[in-house]
């Protein structure tokens, strides 16, 4: 049960979306920008830090709902997402992401971790600085998003379907008209 009153059958980071729409617009604008605006990292690779950062805060509905949308941009590889989120450095990436990853993941553990070793690394494997910069915003924004998400004890679904269907509509819709379309239909 929500620590507040959350509208009922909406999952999620909507929930209190719809509980503060006017919160909701800035929110998914910066998951548009970050998420599917225009970056030499794919929107695959950028859900896939999202995903990774949010599977490290144990954020089920987080890294359930981004893992989809990131399997989709990878025509249904939920294996790959799956070995991301247990262990990036054996995954099936290239060295570049893991360096990206490996910058989020200090991130996730506090903003300091992060040392100038790692962002060398990430250089050392072609990463640019535009790149290392929306890592460490995507990476701090998940740590928003989940903490959002569970602080508030929102609920989320676990039928793997749901997700790869929400999937499939925000890596081909986007986050502007994310809220509106849930919100209108909140069984997804």
């Amino acid at each position: 049960m929500a620590h507040i009153r959350l509208p009922q059958g909406i999952p999620g980071i909507l929930g209190p979306m719809a509980f503060s729409p006017e919160t909701a617009k800035p929110l998914n604008a910066l998951a548009e920008v970050l998420l599917r605006g225009p970056n030499t990292l794919t929107p695959a690779e950028r859900e896939l830090i999202a995903t990774y950062v949010s599977s490290q805060n144990d954020c089920h509905f987080c890294q359930s709902a981004h893992g989809a949308v990131a399997a989709h941009h990878l025509g249904g590889d939920e294996e790959l997402v799956n070995a991301i989120k247990l262990n990036f450095e054996s995954a099936d990436i290239s060295s570049k992401l893991k360096a990206l990853l490996a910058i989020a993941g200090k991130v996730q553990k506090g903003g300091k971790q992060v040392a100038a070793e790692d962002i060398a690394g990430a250089r050392q494997q072609g990463a640019t600085d535009k790149e290392i910069h929306d890592t460490v915003l995507i990476a701090a924004a998940f740590c928003m998003f989940n903490r959002y998400v569970d602080g508030l004890a929102t609920w989320a679904r676990h039928d793997p379907e749901v997700y790869r269907s929400n999937g499939k509509r925000l890596a081909e819709e986007g986050y502007l008209v994310s809220t509106d379309r849930l919100l209108a239909n909140p069984q997804g």
